[in-house]
């Protein structure tokens, strides 16, 4: 049964364009400034929040029944949620699943995460839409006293993510090593205990399940911080790198990550793999630009076409910046492309094993349509042995 709607609204979410929203609060009391964007995901609430990707972004929900299923530590993409906050439709029903350890409300409530619900969420993203993604702020006050033009004054005061580096916010402070594959039935999370591969993998914003992919594929996976140098990468002797996900203004990030990979490039023929902020950074490095989206893609039912084999894979999406595909240099093509609006989402060294994609394929939506990409990966690294 759905919560009913109290008459008295404890949380409003201000557009710098000075249209509020006035609905429930959940989760954590407070006040966050932050970019709007909408999520067109059906599962996944959990994993959303956790992604690394959506640092200083607050996440519309278009799918009513957000919460239903509670959360377990299993499905956490890192320690604690690192979207800013959580717009939904329906305040959040009690959970029901036998994997629940949590109920959403407690969960935000605990890590300092603030909601709000009862908000006309087909609205707002026809906003997103047509308009940008919009800078917000978001206050949950249970006394339900809001000082509405300090909180249009802060949503137009926020500088909005083009020139902000979020990878050094969300990056590991320390080297580790990862193990850990897939969950599979009935065992769910098991060890990789043969590795064939050495990976460096580059943690502009890793989320785990990207990481446990490499481990399923065979890799013995070092994660080194964003501004890793290439001699410290070189200093493990990997089979390849890998560069993963991540938030913020990819050439704000490229300040530092871009000459890294360059020196990898001409140094080295190792193999060369990215993800999302790591295929933007690859782009960089090969001299291409990237764009801000209007409201980028986030989603689980984005579908890409492969241009060299013509099959379409059903993907995961998480970006408000794209690469310029027009601004690509010899020697490099693009391989995938959105069917929603023709932006790239995947490019290839014609003459070398260096390649990324823009979507996500260890989030699985398809659901195993893209894990190829890890598996090529690890065939790249094959046959450079051989």
């Amino acid at each position: 049964m759905v919560d009913t709607v109290s008459p008295k609204p404890t949380a409003c979410l201000a557009l710098a364009d000075g249209t509020v929203f006035y609905g429930h609060g959940f989760g954590a009391t407070g006040r966050c400034v932050a970019e709007l964007c909408f999520n067109t995901a059906m599962t996944g609430y959990q994993e959303i929040m956790t992604d690394p990707s959506y640092a200083g972004q607050i996440v519309t929900f278009t799918f009513p029944h957000i919460g239903n299923t509670g959360v377990t530590p299993e499905d956490d993409e890192t320690a604690d949620p690192v979207a800013a906050g959580m717009v939904v439709k329906w305040d959040p029903t009690l959970a029901s699943n036998w994997r629940t350890t949590e109920e959403l409300k407690s969960w935000l409530t605990r890590t300092g995460r603030i909601a709000i619900g009862g908000i006309d969420t087909r609205r707002l993203t026809r906003a997103i839409r047509q308009q940008g993604a919009p800078h917000v702020a978001l206050e949950h006050n249970p006394d339900g006293i809001f000082d509405v033009e300090a909180l249009v004054a802060q949503a137009r005061g926020w500088p909005g993510l083009e020139g902000m580096d979020l990878a050094k916010d969300v990056t590991c402070a320390q080297s580790y090593r990862w193990d850990e594959m897939r969950w599979a039935w009935p065992d769910g999370y098991t060890r990789q205990e043969d590795p064939k591969h050495k990976v460096v993998a580059i943690d502009y914003g890793a989320k785990r399940n990207i990481l446990r992919c490499l481990a399923s594929a065979g890799c013995d996976v070092t994660v080194l911080p964003a501004t890793a140098t290439s001699e410290e990468v070189l200093a493990h002797q990997p089979d390849g790198v890998f560069l993963s996900n991540g938030p913020g203004d990819p050439a704000a990030t490229g300040s530092y990550a871009v000459p890294m990979i360059k020196d990898i490039l001409d140094q080295t023929d190792l193999p060369v793999f990215g993800i999302c902020l790591g295929h933007q950074m690859l782009a960089l490095a090969l001299g291409a630009k990237t764009i801000k989206m209007n409201h980028g893609h986030h989603g689980a039912n984005h579908p890409v076409k492969e241009s060299g084999t013509g099959k379409v894979e059903i993907t995961s999406m998480n970006h408000g910046f794209a690469v310029d595909a027009q601004s690509l240099p010899d020697g490099v093509e693009e391989t995938h492309i959105s069917l929603f609006d023709g932006s790239n989402c995947g490019i290839r060294m014609k003459d070398r094993p260096v390649y990324s994609v823009q979507h996500h394929p260890e989030a699985s939506p398809g659901p195993q349509d893209s894990f190829y990409l890890f598996e090529r990966f690890a065939e790249a690294m094959a046959a450079r042995k051989a």
